[in-house]
């Protein structure tokens, strides 16, 4: 209970006397601990039902790490989502350069409109897409060939527990010619299931069990280019039928499926699909009042995702989820968080703006904010610095030392610009502080070298403070990441439309730290 973290202030001077008990606190009302998650294999099972998942085609060729993750983990949710709502549409908000988006479309053959506000992302998406569906290609060509491969060590194994089996079965004391016939079938059965043979075996078992293996691979492939060629019109979905080995032999199955794969090449090169993008860029600034029908011409029932939608952008598509009856399901992993607009932050009275946070009528009730620092510590890594990944202490002690020169030398103390990542950009500290100031738009010339590095000295001896106090804000971070969080669900559970709402852990925190995802499903009655 609270009164056992009662002790981490002092009671006078508000100041933190216990630091174990602090990391304690911040542990104990942190996601991972207060219960209030679904775990994400609990949601694919409910969604799924008796049905298996498609296998996932590693991203790791064409993605970084992280963002391969993501997108793997995220689209095998999005698609069991779409397949349990009966929908095919797709609407990623925010989709940047399109991994989520292009990756949905070509692996799960789903029809995305991905919408980012700049034109700049736009484009790229359009030229990454392009030159993805190349990539795409060549990996399932190395995936067939390794399937292939595959099989063919099998078979080289199998002829040798043919003929321990049928000489255990030809050791054992038998009644009868019938029965002797009856277990070698079992026998050739169990050891090629596929085969359908009834043969007793003989000296050519290793020989017709390699020419069935090599079949298989065939059929397999086929299946492999019916799942996923057929969105990049290689080959279509229905082109391939596999026969059965029983009623042809090898040599008649192999010619029958050259035949028919040579049809179904010059079938996709006359006729296109009318479906031959099933991804689509388009730019728009999404907000809370945005109508989706104004953007995409051909809207139908569809749900919305959003991988890392920054600041406000996350809340306003659990708003537009909510207000338009034909989005029947969202999947909203949020980031950014210290760009989000508080209504309460600044003490001003504007009942009819739409704000990042709070968005649940509790909090609203309650009058909460959090400001910009606060929300600023809630984008913090803990389980990266928990790891090893130490924060970057050099680049935090310049950036606070040049807020000391800007309010003493310049004497602002509120500014609408930022510094960025001068950091990784700069020299030395001097080069540091003036590239700062030249992006603040303030005169440099004014302040000589000299002056910069005596503040720089000034302040030396405190970098081990400054490492202390960002190591309680990462210590912090999760618990203020959860107030976010609970905020968006609790407007969920706010809504008479929705039928399930929950938190669910999607990543590796160490990998992508904003790993949460935010999802919702509307009543049948909505549908």
């Amino acid at each position: 209970d609270d009164d056992t973290f009662s002790n981490v202030f002092c009671e006078n001077s508000k100041k933190l006397i216990n630091v174990h008990l602090f990391a304690l606190a911040a542990k104990y009302y942190s996601l991972s601990n207060l219960g209030v998650c679904t775990p994400l294999e609990d949601v694919l099972e409910a969604l799924r039902g008796d049905h298996q998942g498609t296998t996932g085609i590693k991203t790791d060729e064409f993605m970084n790490n992280k963002k391969s993750h993501e997108v793997q983990v995220m689209s095998e949710l999005v698609d069991s989502i779409a397949n349990y709502c009966g929908i095919k549409q797709v609407i990623d908000i925010g989709s940047g350069k399109g991994y989520l988006s292009s990756f949905l479309s070509m692996q799960y053959n789903l029809k995305v409109y991905g919408i980012d506000s700049s034109n700049t992302n736009t484009n790229g998406a359009h030229e990454r897409n392009r030159k993805l569906k190349k990539h795409w290609r060549a990996y399932q060509s190395r995936g067939r060939a390794n399937l292939k491969s595959q099989r063919l060590e099998k078979a080289n194994d199998r002829p040798v527990e043919s003929e321990i089996k049928c000489k255990a079965i030809s050791e054992k004391p038998l009644n009868n010619d019938s029965s002797l016939q009856s277990q070698d079938q079992v026998t050739i059965q169990d050891l090629v299931p596929s085969c359908g043979f009834t043969e007793v075996a003989t000296s050519e078992t290793s020989k017709q069990t390699e020419v069935d293996l090599v079949t298989q691979t065939q059929s397999d492939e086929s299946k492999l280019s019916e799942e996923v060629l057929a969105i990049l019109n290689v080959l279509p979905a229905d082109a391939v039928e596999v026969s059965s080995s029983s009623q042809c032999s090898c040599g008649e199955l192999c010619e029958e499926e050259r035949a028919q794969r040579k049809m179904a090449s010059l079938k996709a090169k006359a006729t296109k699909s009318s479906e031959s993008n099933l991804y689509f860029p388009l730019t728009s600034c999404i907000t809370a009042e945005t109508e989706l029908s104004d953007i995409i011409t051909d809207l139908e029932d569809c749900m919305m995702v959003g991988l890392h939608t920054c600041g406000d952008l996350a809340a306003n598509t659990l708003r537009i989820f909510t207000a338009k009856p034909e989005i029947k399901a969202v999947c909203s992993v949020g980031c950014c968080y210290h760009l989000l607009s508080e209504q309460f932050e600044n003490q001003e009275d504007c009942p009819e703006e739409v704000w990042g946070f709070p968005m649940c009528q509790y909090l609203k009730d309650k009058g909460w904010c959090c400001g910009r620092n606060a929300r600023m510590s809630a984008c913090l890594a803990l389980e990266r610095v928990a790891v090893g990944q130490m924060l970057p202490t050099e680049s935090l002690f310049y950036r606070a030392v040049l807020q000391v020169i800007i309010e003493e030398i310049y004497g602002v103390t509120k500014s609408d610009r930022h510094v960025g990542k001068t950091f990784s950009k700069s020299s030395s500290f001097i080069d540091y502080v003036r590239k700062s100031l030249k992006k603040l738009e303030l005169d440099d010339s004014k302040l000589p070298d000299s002056c910069i590095m005596d503040y720089h000295e000034k302040y030396k001896h405190r970098m081990n403070e400054l490492e202390a106090f960002n190591m309680l804000k990462v210590v912090l971070a999760p618990c203020i990441e959860v107030l976010i969080l609970l905020d968006r669900l609790c407007y969920l559970k706010e809504q008479d439309n929705i039928a399930w709402s929950g938190l669910v852990k999607l990543f590796d925190p160490v990998k992508s730290p904003r790993c949460y995802a935010v999802i919702a499903l509307k009543k049948q009655s909505c549908f």
